[in-house]
């Protein structure tokens, strides 16, 4: 396999990677503190899937398109030497860093990087599927695991940023109705 190839391919390594790392937390905490509850969890896969499959995966890709521009082009389908790439890559390297940041920053920090990297990826996607369609092009770095995960990673997101936002507000809430019966 061409080292394009190989950069393209590792899409699926970052997605498979946040979850193993989200069950991984996930046990450590039990462990530790033996319960769990939904919120938690919730909270745990998504800053799994936006510090490692956004945050990480973002500077791989950054990594494929500045420093083997034309590889990573040619498994695209794409013509070789084309400045796109260098605009390719710091995208790639702005959402690494931002998914990195979600370690420390959260709240809206979260909501704000899933906007951004799910509006990223959903038009790449809709690039590479206009290409394909447009151009016949079904090289293997436009329709296989870059088009899946440039789908799959933003659906996964949203839906977890979804989740955790309902299950913070009943938190919330509950807590609320705690310290009312109380007074």
């Amino acid at each position: 396999m061409r080292l394009g190839g190989y950069l393209m391919d590792m899409a699926y390594t970052w997605l498979i990677l946040g979850i193993i790392i989200a069950f991984i937390l996930i046990g450590v905490q039990f462990y530790i503190k033996r319960f769990l509850n939904i919120k938690r969890i919730v909270e745990l896969f998504l800053l799994s899937f936006l510090v490692f499959t956004v945050g990480i995966g973002s500077l791989w890709a950054f990594t494929g398109h500045l420093f083997f521009p034309n590889q990573v082009a040619s498994n695209i389908g794409w013509a070789v030497g084309n400045p796109f790439q260098m605009e390719v890559a710091f995208a790639n390297l702005a959402f690494g860093v931002l998914g990195l940041l979600c370690f420390w920053i959260r709240g809206n920090f979260w909501t704000a990087t899933v906007i951004g990297v799910s509006v990223f990826y959903l038009g790449a996607a809709v690039t590479h599927i206009n290409n394909m369609l447009s151009v016949s092009n079904h090289a293997s770095g436009n329709v296989g695991a870059a088009l899946i995960t440039d789908i799959l990673i933003p659906l996964l997101l949203i839906g977890l940023l979804i989740a955790y936002k309902v299950v913070e507000e009943r938190a919330v809430r509950s807590a609320i109705k705690s310290l009312e019966r109380s007074l």
